[in-house]
């Protein structure tokens, strides 16, 4: 692409581009570097493909850090943990049980959404970008089964490497989905051949086990990487039923390109869409107080006692990216919140490090500020 101003032909260009994004931003990029980076072939001409103009560098404290780094998993050290009385450390495995869920209004709401279409059926997506809580609340899931003894079968297809292009990855298909129902509930009988065998066989299977009064849930991670064809799909599993009785609810778990793919207004999937119930997992930024007390109250420590009150503005301040859009009189910088779980542990814990490293005996404003420092 440098030599040359090409494109390589054999790979997708749009995953390329989002690897290249992704390396510079661990380098130290933000938004507004890489801004207009990529130039399109058909409105330059002859010029390259990576646009030549160098970005500004950070040279100063108020300049924004990537956001990038603060994704990065940071653990308190030993001698950290001592100097702030932690008899464990509380954002490294810490979900045992569903008392270390951390329960906003959202989050208490979207929980519930996923509790009620596991016990009554529906299709549910729950969206939230990378680190929002969903694995946590999949997990809160199978522990309410276990723990309320509902007769509730979980049904979890493999997702690792799949991709909504060949290129990408391998896409998810109605086979895939069919092959891993019988695998759950089948207790050993062999998968059919054909598709329209082994999708009579699942059916088939799924009464047989309704008539005792069993449910079904298929879980679908990653389904921001469904492809449209794969979505249509759903359709079909959604209609399964013995009776009136649908035989199995689905609840799709994904990224903010999730709500993208189930746009209602797309002729492709709209008949899928309109029969799925959409919720989101926010940021946290005003229950941010509240979710560092109870992390903290879970290992028995006033969270008062480890954060100086200039410290959450920070976090709030530091967990924010910056898009560009427009140009001239018309630009204009869109702020997005990060301030989701993982990334205010990640966060957290580095500035509780350098307060160690210090000697402060408080998480300061200006400690949150010099841990986005030392990882950029």
């Amino acid at each position: 692409m440098v030599n040359h101003g090409q494109w390589p032909k054999s790979l997708d260009r749009d995953g390329l581009e989002g690897q290249i994004k992704e390396t510079l931003f661990a380098r130290g990029a933000n938004d507004e570097h890489i801004h207009d980076l990529f130039v399109m072939e058909e409105e330059a001409g002859a010029a390259p493909v990576l646009a030549g103009d160098a970005a500004p560098a950070l040279s100063n404290a108020n300049s924004k850090e990537s956001h990038t780094m603060l994704l990065r998993k940071h653990t308190l050290t030993a001698e950290t943990k001592k100097h702030f009385n932690l008899p464990r450390d509380p954002f490294t495995n810490e979900m045992q049980d569903e008392q270390d869920v951390f329960l906003s209004d959202d989050i208490r709401y979207v929980r519930q959404a996923i509790r009620q279409t596991a016990k009554h059926g529906g299709m549910l997506a729950v969206i939230g970008e990378s680190g929002a809580g969903k694995s946590t609340l999949r997990e809160d899931l199978d522990a309410w089964i276990e723990t309320s003894r509902e007769p509730i079968t979980l049904i979890e297809p493999y997702v690792l490497g799949s991709a909504d292009t060949p290129r990408q990855g391998k896409p998810l298909t109605a086979m895939d989905l069919i092959s891993a129902i019988i695998r759950r509930i089948g207790k050993g009988e062999p998968a059919r051949g054909s598709l329209e065998d082994r999708s009579n066989q699942m059916h088939a299977l799924l009464k047989n086990q309704a008539k005792s009064g069993k449910r079904h849930v298929l879980i679908i991670e990653e389904a921001h990487g469904m492809t449209k064809s794969m979505i249509r799909h759903l359709k079909r599993f959604y209609e399964l039923k013995a009776g009136f009785r649908q035989l199995l609810a689905i609840i799709l778990i994904g990224q903010n390109e999730l709500d993208t793919k189930l746009d209602e207004d797309d002729p492709e999937v709209r008949e899928m869409v309109q029969r799925c119930e959409k919720v989101w997992l926010r940021a946290l930024d005003n229950h941010l107080e509240g979710y560092l007390e109870h992390k903290f109250q879970r290992v028995g420590v006033n969270y008062l006692d480890v954060f100086d009150a200039s410290a959450f503005g920070e976090i709030r301040y530091r967990l924010q990216s910056s898009k560009t859009t427009g140009q001239g009189a018309n630009r204009s910088v869109q702020k997005t919140s990060l301030c989701h779980p993982l990334a205010v542990n990640n966060l957290v814990s580095g500035a509780m490090n350098q307060a160690l490293k210090v000697g402060e005996p408080k998480v300061t404003g200006e400690l949150i500020a010099a841990a986005v420092r030392a990882g950029v």
